[in-house]
């Protein structure tokens, strides 16, 4: 979302349906996010019309299927226009390709499309084209041993409730929405009969979808204030390069990069509010006996701002993008599965210079903070107040080395990153480069391999 309106004549120019440009004109935002969050909002309302009218009591697999199919490619035409038909043409063609062979792997810029073909080529392979052995636990889980048809490949790429604003989820998990055993499927996976349940269950998603719609108009309301008061321009201002302290300058990049956060936290959030008002998200029972539905959240507001690792950070931000990259890069790279993952994000995203900027340090940021994880932790769980002063120093860290790391991504371009990392004196980059020459990393592909032993050695037990 941009952060200050532009012209009308600028507004009006979009490869999709220009039927709400009034608005776009009445409220000074750009045509095409005008036409997003319709579709969105458009999309919640027939989330709700889907669970209740097309549920799999009143209507089958195939009339379900077919409906979500064609409102996403309706919602993408009125989005991107007929531009968009070699985003089909595609589909048409990857298809082809998966029932004649057993793996497959595509990259495109396309986003979301891309990480559900990928993720569906390396689910078949893994069922198809793999051993048993071989496997993960996760991979094991996912598998798939029979091609889908037309129409669930169809569906499962194209359906209204995820082909704007993702997220991206397991096939598996997305054919037993359809079919009505999602629920069914997740209870069992937990076992229900251990959390007090002497009978199945049917929750729900009302509650949840309430909730996460409070926290889009949230996000909305900061969005319209915070992030047009704090534009990410400001970090080149001539006040910011030549006046401003480092300390000032560290504090003003911190509230510049949360300034920049609400748009994706209403994003994301409305669109796993949509698929829950559908029915699709139910993830089990906590341990207070809760049902939870946040099976394809992509993040966690809370664990995000609080966040006292770099680690934690990225686990809980863009959450299902990480779980895509994890299954497709980082878990089946045969060396620097870390480097190899972070280069693959900055392809997926696009072209501007600025993603590669934020990945290549966020290579080093990872390796660093993962060094100075297992060397200097454990010496600070003596007691609480020792830990409790660890948390805190952690997370002061943790928040401005992201705020460091992402500043380029938010600018997109070379020159303004490069300004902004000079009047920052290069320094996360230096520290970064003398700790991982002074301190051990510990081996990520060994653990992955001592894992997939254990559990292979459970099984055969």
């Amino acid at each position: 979302m941009a952060t200050e309106p532009l012209p009308s004549s600028l507004a009006y120019r979009t490869t999709g349906s220009t039927l709400l440009h009034p608005v776009s004109d009445l409220l000074g935002i750009p045509l095409d996010q005008v036409n997003f969050v319709a579709c969105q909002l458009f999309a919640l309302l027939a989330a709700f019309w889907f669970r209740i009218y097309l549920s799999p009591e009143k209507a089958s697999s195939a009339i379900r299927h077919a409906f979500a199919a064609i409102f996403g490619i309706y919602f993408v035409i009125f989005c991107f226009g007929w531009y968009s038909i070699h985003l089909f043409v595609l589909v048409l063609v990857c298809y082809g390709i998966l029932i004649t062979a057993s793996t497959h792997n595509i990259h495109r810029p396309l986003m979301i499309m891309t990480q559900k073909i990928t993720t569906l080529a390396f689910q078949i392979h893994d069922g198809l084209g793999r051993k048993t052995e071989d496997l993960t636990p996760e991979q094991l889980r996912l598998a798939i041993k029979i091609r889908p048809s037309f129409l669930e490949y169809i569906s499962y790429l194209l359906n209204f409730l995820s082909v704007i604003a993702g997220p991206c989820s397991s096939y598996k998990d997305y054919v037993a929405f359809i079919e009505g055993r999602h629920i069914h499927m997740k209870l069992l996976e937990m076992n229900w009969k251990q959390k007090g349940y002497s009978s199945l269950p049917n929750p729900s998603p009302t509650g949840a979808v309430i909730q996460k719609l409070c926290i889009t108009l949230v996000s909305l309301l900061f969005f319209l204030t915070l992030t047009k008061a704090y534009p990410v321009t400001f970090l080149i201002d001539d006040w910011f390069i030549n006046q401003a302290s480092f300390l000032s300058r560290l504090c003003y990049l911190y509230i510049v990069m949360q300034a920049a956060k609400p748009k994706y936290y209403f994003a994301w959030t409305l669109a796993d509010a949509i698929n829950n008002a559908a029915g699709y998200g139910f993830s089990g029972i906590d341990k207070n006996g809760n049902f939870c539905w946040n099976l394809l959240s992509n993040l966690n507001i809370w664990k995000i701002e609080t966040a006292t690792s770099f680690k934690m950070y990225i686990e809980n931000w863009n959450i299902q993008t990480a779980a895509w990259l994890k299954r497709v890069c980082y878990e089946r790279a045969p060396w620097y599965p870390t480097a190899l993952t972070f280069i693959l994000s900055a392809l997926w995203h696009g072209v501007y210079p600025g993603y590669y900027f934020t990945f290549l340090t966020g290579i080093l940021v990872t390796l660093t903070a993962r060094a100075m994880r297992t060397t200097c932790r454990h010496h600070f769980l003596s007691s609480e107040a020792l830990k409790a002063a660890y948390d805190v120093v952690t997370w002061a860290c943790t928040q401005l080395a992201v705020s460091y790391t992402v500043a380029p991504f938010v600018m997109l371009a070379v020159e303004p990153a490069v300004t902004l990392y000079k009047s920052l004196y290069f320094h996360l980059h230096i520290i970064s480069f003398l700790i991982i020459l002074t301190l051990p990393i510990k081996s990520q592909a060994k653990r992955q391999s001592q894992t997939l032993n254990s559990f292979h050695n459970k099984k055969k037990t």
